[in-house]
């Protein structure tokens, strides 16, 4: 839903909220990062947010059966404070990912393969989720000569929105209003850029609906036929932050160490890791029955495996199996022709696709009951 802000107070409020994101860049970055980590556990155990935490820890009931309800509240926990972190490092992207100090902040790792396709002639399209920092993501691969085109939607506050795409286009990430963007993806495409998506939210009735933890969700249609438009290579990446808080944190403690040769990390709360999860050519899509319930289905299996390398790193508030399967708004059982596109995708096992067939039952008898069509 559109903000209505007034003509006069466009520039107050854009004035308002830059003051706002400026307040950490006073602070200095050690500070505020522990201080938006406190605040977001702290907003996490609130009263008032004891709904939606409920609501998130059934969401990891789904993901990690295997996590007892105390690990798995914990873990809501962490998400909310990495939400609050990232709200501090966007205000400090801009500055600490330059052209000279972005080495001291990110390395790479196992990313050769992957890089060669993005230096490749052929078009790309690049996928990430809310997992990690995908503002740091997008920054790395421009600052590193792969600048994106990604796609997305303009803020309601015009002057904001403009400060938000000249801020982003500096670095080489160049923000495309996702409204006109039929229109724009051809140009991009034809002129050698590549496009990049944040593709794991719930994409509501009409999407394609692949496994994801364990249980079908809603997945972009239009991502699969732009990659089937433009006979696009896919890569999937993520940003992780390495965290000297946690002990348990990918190689928390390593300042100073060479990542594949690419970076050297200086000490301090801003570090990341990009990692590119899996990648696939035209050739290997062209090849299945379905190749649009392959892409979109391949790709939300690489970014699963990303997130539960760092649960902790990803934004659980979204409602990514909200939208439901016809058969199970129906309180039918999963028609036998999704069973065999389950089959077919060669990472699930006969035990994998039985669960899924399990799972969908159980949701489709949860609508019935409930009288819904939508989960929670």
């Amino acid at each position: 839903m559109a903000l209505a802000v007034p003509k006069a107070l466009e520039i107050p409020l854009y004035l308002g909220i830059r003051g706002v994101l400026s307040a950490p860049l006073v602070a200095g970055l050690e500070p505020s990062i522990e201080a938006a980590r406190r605040l977001g556990r702290a907003y996490a155990r609130a009263g008032f947010n004891r709904k939606r935490v409920g609501r998130i820890t059934k969401h990891l009931e789904t993901a990690f059966p295997e996590r007892d309800e105390a690990a798995r509240r914990e873990l809501v926990l962490h998400s909310y404070e990495h939400l609050a972190m990232l709200g501090v490092e966007v205000a400090f992207t801009p500055r600490l990912l330059t052209e000279e100090g972005w080495l001291r902040h990110v390395e790479f790792s196992g990313v050769g393969p992957g890089i060669r396709k993005l230096g490749a002639e052929r078009p790309l399209v690049f996928i990430c989720g809310h997992g990690g920092n995908w503002e740091v993501l997008g920054y790395t691969m421009a600052l590193i000569g792969f600048p994106f085109h990604a796609l997305y939607r303009p803020l309601d506050l015009k002057p904001l929105d403009t400060w938000v795409k000249q801020t982003r286009g500096r670095r080489g990430m160049i923000l495309v209003d996702k409204f006109g963007a039929i229109h724009e993806m051809p140009r991009i495409v034809q002129g050698g850029g590549h496009l990049g998506f944040v593709a794991d939210q719930n994409a509501g009735d009409r999407g394609v609906f692949v496994p994801y933890f364990g249980r079908l969700a809603s997945t972009y249609k239009s991502i699969a036929l732009t990659v089937m438009q433009f006979g696009a290579t896919v890569v999937v990446g993520q940003a992780t932050r390495l965290d000297p808080r946690r002990p348990d944190a990918p190689d928390a403690a390593r300042p100073g160490q060479v990542g594949e040769g690419f970076s050297v990390l200086e000490a301090g709360p801003f570090r990341y890791r990009v990692t590119l999860g899996d990648f696939f050519e035209a050739e290997t899509w062209r090849a299945h029955p379905d190749p649009m319930f392959y892409i979109c289905a391949r790709f939300r299996k690489a970014l699963e495996d990303m997130v539960r390398a760092t649960p902790e790193q990803y934004l659980w508030m979204h409602r990514v199996w909200k939208s439901r399967p016809k058969h199970e708004k129906n309180h039918e059982p999963m028609p036998e022709a999704m069973v065999e596109k389950l089959r077919s995708l060669e990472w699930l096992s006969d035990g994998d696709v039985e669960r899924l067939v399990d799972q969908s039952a159980r949701d489709a008898a949860f609508l019935k009951e409930t009288g819904t069509d939508r989960l929670v």
